[in-house]
């Protein structure tokens, strides 16, 4: 994951790109960075704990000292590329991050009005000495450090003779106030930087310089105890009680902060030094995004260019436009909204009789709970399964979980012992004298906010064996019902990995045939080593193999006598590639699958996956022919991972322009009109 970080970085480091958007991808690479150690290093460290070895046999203990040395040196790329980059080129745009100090007498008046009115009255400083103990501090919160001497108490100057006359106090900074406070003429003072120039009012014996910025990251991989709950739902709202007082992995601290501050800290979070990262600039960069708001838009992209496909552009219903054929939707090139109105036209519509939805992550304003909400109050039978264990939207889910229950929809919460990730609709509707199912199966989540920024691919069919392996999906979601096997779509964990393989031993076969044989495969990650071993063996009967990998592979391409005829790269973009597209050939009968499905064992055989066949022979090529394709010639934002295990940029031949895939789609979201035509 750290090299997927890395390229995250690499972008903001990118000089070609708007200043707005290299400083957005510095927000996102701290984002990144913070999950990687509430799940990921925290995970390492109680293997660590337990004498474990990681799955690929590597010692916890040295791949935490590797993960150290990495991230260190990510950090001071980070942290030069803002400070001596990207700020210098913003200011000399008119946009200024100043400090409390260089303002007139004038603005630093009505800045300190700003803050007693706004920020004082929040603020509460909690000292530590023998009759109050280290305070608890929650994760991912910015905090101001300082020790101080009593002047001003006798009784508590005695007190503290034993501790050397002086104590340390803990200033949290509450995450609703704005991180960069609006000075005017786009300039803006840290936050941190306003409260430290205040703190006398808050601490009369402190001074500015005495102020340090510190944060700490919390394990939020808690185990949850599904077999023993009762009530899930109940479980999973405790499960989130406990993790804010998960263990703490990681402490960050500015690198002005004391020696020996650094130790009292290290010392009362119960923490080793090895978990103390020195930040020699402002801490948090996430909150930096808050600049991406200002409005320039030449110093950001150009606006996304979304086309909705001209059937959609019609008052036709959906449901006669996916009954002409089926529907492959690319968003966000196209909008989102084609979803959420035919959930919509099915809530109204007077002869749809039940809706079926699986939902993962849905985002605090989503507008389809709603819709199925009025789809359950209009009569139809609504049932939604709600993945409470989709990591970091669990409260999201939670919430919109009870009020779907309160409004009389069917609510399950998954399935014991597996997350379910799919992502399938079903519309059973009356047509005459029989039912209709519509189906829509995706490859992203059923959340238009993440929509906008995440490549995903959706398929819309009336495809009646599709329909029934649809439906008894959703009856072994609700009600166990035993399903080993389907008739088109592949689901995990009943026959997923076993298909994946029989797959790639047919291309396997054929290559040693002399046949047509060839794999592409487009996902997030590749580390299921039984794959990976059949991609080898493929490799090695001829097969040619390119794998298209956003974050971890596990596998070495061009490895002489070992996988020579593969090839991996990596798209990082302005957009995150999420789609899952797997392409094999088939002796010249292709068959082309997407889904919701990585190459990864939790996706394989602990989740709840499909993957759809795309049968009609337009889509089956355009995906092929030229969307697979423009991810292979992209020589703007891709980069080629090497035997060494390393990625290195992919650049243009002689005299060839750049190619940009994702720039591509935008202008090309009409081929075959995505439709295909009975």
């Amino acid at each position: 994951m750290i090299e997927f970080y890395r390229r995250v970085l690499e972008e903001a480091q990118d000089r070609r790109l708007p200043l707005l958007e290299r400083l957005k991808f510095v927000s996102i690479f701290s984002s990144l960075l913070d999950e990687f150690f509430m799940i990921r290093v925290s995970g390492l460290k109680e293997q660590l704990d337990d004498a474990l070895e990681s799955p690929d046999s590597v010692p916890a203990k040295r791949l935490l000292k590797e993960i150290r040395r990495k991230v260190n040196e990510l950090l001071n790329e980070q942290t030069q590329c803002l400070k001596d980059d990207i700020l210098p080129a913003l200011e000399d745009k008119g946009i200024r991050i100043v400090s409390f100090d260089s303002l007139d007498p004038h603005e630093r008046e009505q800045l300190t009005s700003y803050f007693h009115e706004n920020i004082y009255p929040v603020l509460t400083p909690q000292a530590v000495d023998p009759s109050h103990p280290f305070p608890y501090i929650s994760g991912g919160s910015l905090n101001l450090g300082l020790t101080v001497k009593p002047h001003l108490y006798k009784r508590v100057r005695r007190a503290l003779k034993t501790a050397g006359e002086e104590f340390f106090i803990r200033l949290k900074i509450p995450p609703f106030i704005d991180r960069l406070i609006d000075v005017g003429e786009e300039r803006y003072v840290l936050v941190e930087d306003l409260i430290c120039s205040h703190i006398k009012m808050l601490v009369p014996e402190a001074d500015p310089a005495d102020c340090h910025a510190f944060r700490i990251t919390r394990d939020a991989d808690l185990e949850l105890r599904e077999e023993e709950a009762h009530d899930l739902l109940q479980e999973m709202e405790d499960n989130l009680r406990q993790r804010r007082f998960g263990d703490v992995v990681r402490l960050e601290v500015a690198d002005s902060m004391p020696g020996k501050m650094r130790k009292h800290l290290r010392r009362s979070l119960e923490i080793r030094s090895r978990d103390v990262y020195r930040i020699s600039g402002p801490l948090d960069l996430a909150d930096f995004s808050q600049l991406y708001k200002v409005d320039r838009p030449e110093l950001k992209d150009k606006p996304l260019k979304i086309t909705r496909p001209v059937e959609f552009a019609k008052s036709e219903s959906t449901f006669d436009i996916i009954k002409r054929g089926d529907v492959l939707l690319h968003h966000p090139y196209m909008p989102y909204s084609i979803i959420t109105d035919l959930i919509e036209e099915a809530a109204n519509d007077p002869d749809v009789l039940a809706i079926k939805i699986c939902l993962y992550r849905m985002g605090p304003e989503s507008p389809i709970p709603p819709l199925l909400i009025k789809a359950s109050e209009l009569g139809k039978q609504v049932t939604v399964l709600i993945e409470l264990k989709a990591r970091f939207d669990e409260v999201n889910n939670i919430e919109w979980a009870k009020q779907l229950e309160r409004a009389g929809v069917h609510v399950i919460y998954g399935l014991l012992g597996l997350k379910t990730h799919a992502k399938t609709t079903l519309i059973i509707r009356r047509e005459k004298d029989r039912l209709c199912r519509y189906v829509h199966l995706a490859t992203g989540n059923y959340n238009p906010q993440t929509s906008a920024i995440y490549t995903d691919l959706g398929l819309l069919t009336v495809d009646e064996e599709i329909a029934e392996d649809a439906t008894e999906l959703f009856n072994f979601l609700t009600a166990y019902s035993p399903q080993d096997d389907f008739r088109k779509l592949i689901v995990a964990p009943a026959n997923l990995r076993q298909r994946m393989l029989e797959l790639i031993e047919r291309e396997t076969e054929n290559a040693r045939a002399g046949k047509p044989a060839r794999i592409i495969a487009k996902n997030n990650r590749i580390a299921d080593q039984e794959i990976v071993n059949a991609l080898y063996a493929a490799s090695q009967a001829g097969v040619k193999i390119d794998l298209i990998v956003r974050g971890i592979c596990t596998l070495r391409p061009g490895v002489a006598g070992l996988s020579d005829n593969i090839r991996v790269r990596s798209i990082v973009g302005r957009l995150l590639e999420h789609s899952r597209v797997y392409y094999f050939e088939n002796a010249g009968e292709p068959e082309v699958y997407l889904g919701s499905s990585d190459w990864m064992p939790r996706n394989l055989d602990r989740r709840v996956e499909v993957l759809t066949p795309v049968q009609v022979p337009q889509l089956r090529d355009y995906l092929k022919d030229e969307y697979l394709t423009a991810y292979l010639r992209d020589s703007a934002k891709a980069r080629e991972l090497a035997p060494d295990g390393n990625f290195y940029r992919i650049k243009p031949a002689p005299g060839e322009p750049e190619f940009n895939c994702q720039l591509e789609f935008q202008e090309s979201t009409n081929i075959v009109e995505f439709e295909a035509r009975a």
